[in-house]
């Protein structure tokens, strides 16, 4: 399975990347991930990347795409992987078509998880973390014991600071208008999959693998 994955903040996405790598059997690549691991291995591409996010600035779309078609041509991608992160943009998605011609692969499906804005607004201005062993927790559906205190180690609940109403829905807004374009590219490709993030969350998994078929 040749994967892109796509979705809101606080749809789930990083949930269902992980059933997805597992059913599969096939590497998760996010763009942080793979900045990192380049750096880590001290490629060419990866200084590249590294000299820019030292400064604070964007990497620029030459070197991630580099970046992109570096990982994709690792053995573990053989048979199959699934992008988090890229493309983010119609270039992007050109330069990944370009890509995966040069590598003989073709892209089987962009599943994407829509979830209703003012579901996403409540899940994420509802999160709380612990400020010291970082576990998760939601006002309404999973509060801890104690209000305020985290069941794992008895530290203080917070909320993050990009978790704030304002902050969310204008992060939404950038997000929507974003994607439109590029789940329209992929759409009149025929490849976009779909699939309602609210619910159980293995529910939506079992939709997600009748939409793509079974283990391949």
């Amino acid at each position: 399975m040749k994967l892109i994955i796509m979705g809101p903040p606080g749809a789930g996405k990083g949930t269902q990347a992980a059933y997805i790598k597992e059913y599969y059997h096939i590497p998760h690549i996010s763009t942080g991930d793979m900045f990192r691991e380049a750096i880590k291995e001290e490629t060419d591409l990866g200084l590249e990347a590294k000299s820019y996010i030292e400064k604070g600035a964007l990497v620029p779309d030459s070197v991630t795409i580099g970046l992109v078609e570096e990982r994709l041509s690792k053995p573990d991608c053989k048979n199959g992987f699934l992008l988090d992160g890229f493309p983010r943009t119609i270039p992007q998605a050109k330069a990944l078509d370009e890509i995966l011609h040069n590598l003989k692969m073709k892209l089987d499906a962009v599943v994407n998880i829509a979830v209703d804005e003012s579901v996403l607004v409540d899940r994420i201005v509802g999160r709380r973390v612990c400020i010291n062993c970082g576990a998760g927790y939601h006002i309404r559906n999973q509060q801890p014991k104690q209000e305020g205190i985290c069941d794992v180690c008895g530290g203080s609940l917070i909320q993050r600071k990009d978790d704030t109403e304002e902050t969310v829905v204008n992060r939404l807004k950038v997000y929507a208008s974003q994607t439109k374009p590029l789940l329209e590219y992929y759409e009149n490709l025929h490849l976009v999959k779909s699939v309602n993030g609210i619910g159980d969350i293995q529910e939506i998994f079992k939709n997600i693998q009748m939409l793509l078929g079974g283990n391949e």
